[in-house]
């Protein structure tokens, strides 16, 4: 097995590497998403406007299951496979972003996907508004050679056109919807009307030659709607879509309490994690109660509750009160820019510690790899980057921890490290921190448009394999960094057995 990041820095990506042949995959021409682009944040405005002016999707989510529904789809939404007691199959989030990032995650997923049932794609298959037009190089071609089904939930930015597209193409080509009567002004509704963006009247046009790079029958997959729960071998795996808002309607928190009764193992697959960055997020259902009400309640047997929408990987064991372990991860690293690791504080939540919490890239890694990135765009290359071994210095220090990685020679924490892993929001212990502290991962870390600017290996992205037998479930994080050693050996970044019996 090759070396991880948790290993040695060359494992991490780090070095004078081969670059992988991923870019082969790739069109030729290829799409730089800017998020400081004022066309693209004009575009992709709904999320501002449903906050401002209410939240539409709840309402637009029921018409589009009531559709499906009349078409034929389950009423209960539940994909009946008939795979062993023993299968597997994989997780990968917020991957359609369609440039190298995106490219550099394939050429291990496929390696180490191998043999597998089908796939879950969790949250954001499309940035940066889900429009029909880039499925095909940022959907279809990236994934034409995995040969299996390939189901997904909906992100945020799959919600920024109504969902029509994604509805395209995981649920079976479905229809647009009538037009809704328009709200009268001067209302909220109105308002929020008035400025909505929606798709071009010809948006998808190109879908059909598309669809033709996954058209092998061993690759179809029809999904009842934008959430769904699948039975295979021993486990149910529930997908649920939080919208744009990350909160469940009424009517699909009344599924999920539905379709999670019973003694049958189960997984959830959300876009909004429910522990993340050290903090819970236990996801409101409108009408009362949580999310994680639901998964942590014993009667119901959730042993596992995996997000996206957050570009990284983060593990935590939870030990419930029942004395089950429940594990809950973050596994939204599967293409599009990073978000920072670095900035997580000192973890203590729920009972997990630092001993217990696990994510990727390590926090050294990430702090590195942000110095870098400002030093270039700041041309102060010389003052602002910081090595490897002075990042995860830095990051021991601050956290009170010991160094994650082997340490090689001995580093000197001088004033210019600790001021740059202040400037860049690395995390401190509890202790230390104000009642003043900045939200430093959105401020700092998304300030020059990382997806924009890192089109060179390491690029810390992950996925996710689950081996499924009747007694546990293996989840393994394999990274992917563009270069050749990671892409012809994906390490293995976290791993852990999780009971099923």
């Amino acid at each position: 097995m090759s070396d991880s990041s948790r290993d040695t820095a060359a494992g991490a990506g780090w070095g004078d590497a081969d670059r992988g042949a991923y870019r082969r995959l790739m069109p030729g021409r290829v799409e730089k998403i800017s998020w400081l682009n004022p066309r693209l944040l004009w575009a992709a405005r709904n999320g501002v406007l449903a906050s401002w002016f209410g939240d539409p999707t709840g309402r637009t989510r029921g018409r589009l299951v009531a559709q499906r529904e009349s078409a034929g789809a389950p009423a209960d939404k539940i994909i009946r496979r008939t795979e062993p007691d023993e299968f597997s199959f994989m997780v990968i989030g917020d991957t359609g972003e369609g440039d190298d990032p995106q490219y550099a995650v394939v050429p291990g997923f496929l390696r180490v996907g191998q043999g597998t049932s089908f796939a879950v794609l969790a949250s954001d298959v499309i940035y940066p508004v889900g429009s029909a037009d880039d499925y095909e190089t940022k959907f279809f071609r990236p994934y034409r050679d995995y040969r299996a089904p390939i189901y997904a939930i909906p992100g945020n930015h799959d919600w920024y056109e109504d969902l029509g597209a994604f509805m395209r193409v995981f649920c079976g080509d479905a229809p647009a919807l009538p037009a809704e009567p328009a709200p009268r002004p001067p209302s909220r509704a109105w308002l929020r009307s008035l400025l909505w963006h929606r798709p071009r009247p010809d948006d998808g046009r190109h879908l059909a030659r598309a669809r033709a790079l996954r058209g092998e029958a061993v690759q179809q997959a029809v999904q009842p709607g934008p959430y769904w729960a699948i039975d295979a071998g021993p486990v149910r795996i529930i997908g649920i879509d939080t919208g744009l808002l990350g909160v469940l309607d009424a009517e699909q928190g009344a599924w999920l309490r539905e379709v999670s009764q019973g003694p049958r193992p189960k997984i959830l697959i959300t876009g909004s994690p429910l522990y993340v960055d050290g903090e819970h997020h236990p996801c409101p259902i409108e009408g009362g109660g949580t999310v994680d009400d639901i998964v942590s309640a014993p009667a119901h047997h959730f042993v596992a509750a995996i997000g996206g929408d957050i570009h990284n990987y983060q593990r935590y064991p939870v030990r419930l009160a029942d004395g089950r372990t429940l594990q809950y991860v973050v596994a939204g690293g599967g293409g599009a820019f990073m978000h920072a690791t670095h900035t997580i504080p000192r973890v203590s939540v729920a009972g997990v510690t630092e001993g217990d919490f696990r994510c990727y890239p390590l926090r050294g890694d990430s702090l590195a790899f942000y110095s870098r990135l400002y030093g270039r765009r700041l041309r102060l290359r010389r003052f602002f980057a910081l090595t490897e071994e002075e990042a995860q210095a830095v990051v021991a220090e601050r956290l009170g921890i010991p160094p994650t990685r082997t340490p090689g020679p001995q580093v000197r924490v001088t004033r210019r490290i600790r001021l740059i892993a202040s400037l860049l929001g690395s995390g401190s212990r509890p202790e230390h921190r104000t009642r003043f502290r900045l939200p430093v991962r959105k401020i700092y870390t998304q300030l020059f448009s990382p997806g924009s600017a890192t089109y060179s290996p390491p690029f810390f992205k992950c996925f996710l394999r689950l081996d499924v037998s009747p007694e546990a479930v293996r989840l393994r994080c394999h990274a992917a960094t563009g270069n050749l050693a990671q892409e012809l050996n994906p390490p293995v970044e976290d791993e852990v057995v999780i009971p099923l019996v």
